[in-house]
C-alpha cells in the first residue's frame, strides 16, 4: 500500500477538522464552523506440510527431449512442456503487455524457469520428483472455439519406473481461465502419500513499473478466512511454511494470479491443500521478485487427486463466480477496512465497466460522469451541512457570551451550551459528517485504480493509461487548482483568519505533491469532484452573505483643517 495515499487522506481530514480550532470568532460577526494466522480447518489427521527444499531428491535420470503442447481459445494460449508436464506459458490474448520491450505482444505471466504444475511425490522419507520425466500427451495441439458448450481434455502419462508413474488429465473451457486437473499416481503405497505441486516463482512482470510489480507479489491462502503473505516479508533463502488445510492457494501480482483450488475435492481425491512452502530467491530494489513455491495435497492409497488451476487476470466477476472467497485474491482495501471500502469499490468498478461496455463510454469520460453523479447525489446532504454551519455561525455571539460567563464552571458551561443548541435546534456535529461521505468513495477509487485490470491501459485524451500517473502532470495540477478554488469560494463571508489563509495555499500545494504520481484516473475524479462542487459552494456563500452581511466599513476620518493664515 502506498503510504502517500494514507497521508493524503489524513491531510484531507485535516482540512475539515483543524481549521475550526484556529478560527477566531469575534462577537459581532463570528466565524462559522467549517464544514492471526489463518485458523486451520479441523481435521482428524493433520495434513503434512511440504518438506524443506533441501529434502527434495531429484531423480538421477538424464533429461529427455522436450516438446510443447499448446492449448488455445479466444481468451488464452497455454503451453505445456512434455518434460515434467509443467506449464511453460500463459498468454492472455485480451491483455497486452505493458513492459517497454513487449508492448506489441499479449501479456504472458509465466517465467521461463517456472515449475508451475511440476509434481513430486513424498512417500515415507523419500521425495520422488517427476520433473524430468517424459510425459506422453494424447495430442500436441488443442484449439477451442467460443461456441463449444463443454470443455475438452488433454491427457498426459509418465512412468518413472515399473512401479511409479502418473496419469493426468487437463480439462479446458473456452470462455474460462479455470483448468480442471485430475489424475492418478501409481506406486503410492498402502498408507497413501503427499503430492507436491509446484506453484512457480510467482507471476512474471508484464507492467511498466517493475518495482510496483514486485511490491504487489504475494501468496494468498484461504482456510476459514483469507490471509495475504507478501513476498516482501520473506528473507532470502529462508523457507516459510504455511500450514493448512487450505481451500485454495493463490500467487498474485498486481493484475494476474495463478491459483490452486482444492475446495471441491472430497475424500480420496486429494482433499484440501495441506500446506504451502515459499522461499524467496531474488530481490529487485530490496523487494523479492520471485520465490520457490510448492503446495502439498494428501492422497490415499489409490493415488487419485483432483484440483482446479486458475491462471488468468484478476477480473472481479470471474473471481467471485468461483466462490470460496476467491475474490479475496483481489483485495479492495486494507483487511480492517474492507467491510466498508469493498462494497463501494465493487459498486464503483461495476458502474464504470457498465458505462464502458453497455453504453460505449470511454473510461475517462465515465469517470467525469461518475464524479458529477456523486456530487448530485450528495447535493442535499452537503446543502444540509453547509446550512448547519450557517446556523452555528448565527448563535456564535450567544455561545461566546456563555463561554465567557461560565469559563470557570465546566459543568454549567456544558449544560448551557446544550441548552442553547436545543433552543435553536442546532446540532454542532451536523455540519461535519455529510462532508465525510465522499471520502470512502475516494479511498475506494484508489483501490479500484490500483487493482482493477479493466482500467489497465485505458487511455483518455492525452493520458495513455488511466491507471498510471499523468505523464505531463496536467491532471494533478488541475486537481490542485480546483481544490484551491473550492476552498477560496468556501471562505466567502467568513471573517479573515490567518490560519485559514495559510491552509488555502498550503493544502493544494501539499496535495499536488502527494497526488503527482497517483493514477491519473484518481486525479481526474478528484478534480471533477471539486469543479462540480463549485456551484453549490458559490450558492451557499451568497446565502451566507445575505444572512450575515459584512459590517459596513468605518467612515473615513475627515481631513484635518488647515489653520488660517
Amino acid at each position: 500500500m502506498d503510504r502517500r495515499f494514507v497521508l493524503a487522506i489524513v491531510l484531507m481530514m485535516v482540512v475539515f477538522v483543524v481549521p475550526p480550532l484556529f478560527i477566531k470568532r469575534p462577537a459581532p460577526r463570528p466565524a462559522a464552523t467549517p464544514p492471526a494466522p489463518p485458523t486451520a480447518v479441523s481435521s482428524a489427521q493433520p495434513p503434512a506440510a511440504p518438506p524443506a527444499i533441501g529434502q527434495i531428491r531429484i531423480d538421477s535420470g538424464a533429461p529427455v527431449a522436450e516438446d510443447t503442447v499448446t492449448v488455445s481459445s479466444p481468451l488464452y494460449r497455454y503451453s505445456f512442456s512434455t518434460r515434467g508436464g509443467r506449464l511453460l506459458e500463459a498468454d492472455f490474448l485480451g491483455f497486452r503487455s505493458m513492459r517497454p520491450n513487449e508492448r506489441d505482444r499479449s501479456a504472458q505471466i509465466i517465467a521461463s524457469e517456472s515449475d508451475l504444475l511440476r509434481l513430486s511425490l513424498l512417500r515415507g522419507g523419500d521425495t520422488l520428483s517427476f520433473g524430468s520425466l517424459d510425459f506422453q500427451p494424447a495430442t500436441l495441439r488443442l484449439e477451442l472455439t467460443a461456441d463449444e458448450p463443454e470443455g475438452r481434455t488433454i491427457s498426459f502419462t509418465a512412468r518413472r519406473d515399473s512401479l511409479v508413474g502418473v496419469d493426468i488429465e487437463y480439462t479446458f473451457v473456452p470462455r474460462d481461465y479455470r483448468i480442471e486437473v485430475s489424475g492418478t499416481v501409481r506406486g503410492v503405497g498402502p498408507t497413501g502419500a503427499t503430492l507436491l505441486v509446484g506453484l512457480g516463482p510467482g507471476p512474471r512482470n508484464t507492467e511498466s513499473d517493475s518495482v510496483e510489480h514486485a511490491r504487489e507479489l504475494a501468496v494468498v491462502t484461504r482456510a476459514q478466512r483469507s490471509e495475504l503473505h507478501s513476498f516482501s516479508a520473506l528473507d532470502p533463502g529462508v523457507p516459510v511454511v504455511l500450514s493448512g488445510p487450505f481451500q485454495w492457494v493463490a500467487v498474485k501480482s498486481k493484475y494476474f494470479v495463478t491459483a490452486l483450488i482444492a475446495a471441491d475435492s472430497g475424500p480420496g481425491q486429494g482433499g484440501r491443500i495441506g500446506g504451502v512452502q515459499m522461499v524467496s530467491n531474488d530481490r529487485i530494489h530490496r523487494t523479492p521478485e520471485a520465490a520457490d513455491l510448492q503446495a502439498s495435497l494428501n492422497i490415499g492409497a489409490d493415488g487419485r487427486f483432483r484440483y482446479s488451476l486458475y491462471v488468468g487476470p484478476m477480473e472481479y466477476p470471474r473471481l467471485r463466480a468461483i466462490g470460496y472467497g476467491f475474490d479475496d485474491t483481489n483485495p479492495y482495501g486494507w483487511a480492517w477496512l474492507q467491510p466498508v471500502i469493498r462494497p463501494v469499490a465493487v459498486g464503483a468498478r461495476w458502474l464504470l465497466v457498465a458505462f464502458h461496455e453497455k453504453a460505449g463510454i470511454a473510461y475517462g469520460l465515465g469517470l467525469v460522469i461518475f464524479g458529477i453523479l456523486i456530487r448530485i447525489v450528495l447535493w442535499p446532504l452537503n446543502q444540509k451541512a453547509m446550512r448547519a454551519s450557517m446556523a452555528m455561525q448565527a448563535i456564535q455571539p450567544q455561545l461566546k457570551e456563555i463561554q465567557d460567563r461560565y469559563q470557570n464552571e465546566p459543568q454549567r458551561l456544558q449544560q448551557e451550551m446544550f441548552k442553547l443548541y436545543k433552543e435553536n435546534k442546532v446540532n454542532p456535529f451536523s455540519g461535519c459528517w455529510p462532508l465525510l461521505l465522499p471520502w470512502p468513495i475516494m479511498i475506494a477509487l484508489f483501490f479500484v485504480f490500483q487493482n482493477s485490470i479493466e482500467l489497465r491501459g485505458q487511455s483518455f485524451l492525452w493520458i495513455p493509461d488511466l491507471s498510471r500517473p499523468d505523464p505531463i502532470f496536467v491532471i494533478p495540477v488541475l486537481m490542485a487548482l480546483s481544490m484551491y478554488g473550492v476552498t477560496k469560494i468556501g471562505q466567502i463571508g467568513l471573517p479573515p483568519n490567518p490560519q485559514m489563509k495559510m491552509m488555502l495555499y498550503m493544502m493544494p500545494a501539499m496535495m499536488l505533491i502527494l497526488f503527482l504520481n497517483f493514477a491519473s484516473g484518481l486525479n481526474l475524479y478528484y478534480a471533477v469532484q471539486n469543479i462540480a462542487s463549485i456551484p453549490q459552494q458559490w450558492w451557499i456563500a451568497k446565502e451566507r452573505l445575505r444572512k450575515h452581511p459584512p459590517p459596513p466599513p468605518a467612515p473615513a476620518a475627515p481631513p484635518a483643517s488647515r489653520p488660517k493664515k
